[in-house]
């Protein structure tokens, strides 16, 4: 009985069907993902049969398709760049506390031994710019998520 329901389940999630509507959601952004599902729009009826053919052969042989979004899908793409964007840029506050440390070390370190002060303005100073490119990478990450996509 095992066997029999491990092969009718593997039979469902491998049907013609729900494999092509799965390859067209994932296909999809997220939101227009979430959106177009049928537990946020009720009023519609899914229909996991075969898709409709096309009325003509030009849309068959790989024509550019029209990009439909709603406001509603822009309102969220919009919302999800700003929340990532602002999460990106938390690596900048990281960077702030990074260069604090790295020069309140130096200057511990003088008071403790001045006769070390070359060796140690170098440590600071290469401590200071890999902390800086950490923050100017973070900035450029938000950049690209508010711009780029």
């Amino acid at each position: 009985p095992r066997a029999l329901a491990m092969f009718t389940c593997a039979k469902f999630v491998s049907a013609p069907a729900l494999v092509r509507r799965s390859s067209r959601v994932l296909g999809q952004p997220l939101s227009s993902a979430v959106l177009s599902s049928p537990e946020a729009r009720p009023e519609q009826v899914t229909h996991l049969g075969p898709p409709a053919p096309s009325p003509t052969p030009e849309a068959q042989a790989g024509a550019p398709r029209t990009l439909r979004t709603s406001a509603a899908h822009r309102d969220i793409d919009t919302a999800a760049k700003f929340i990532g964007a602002g999460a990106a840029t938390v690596g900048v506050a990281g960077s702030g506390a990074g260069i604090g440390t790295v020069f309140g070390s130096l200057i511990i370190g003088y008071a403790r031994n001045p006769s070390l002060k070359q060796q140690l303005f170098s440590y600071a100073i290469l401590g200071f710019a890999l902390s800086e490119a950490m923050g100017l990478f973070c900035l450029m990450v938000a950049f690209l998520i508010l711009f780029a996509m």
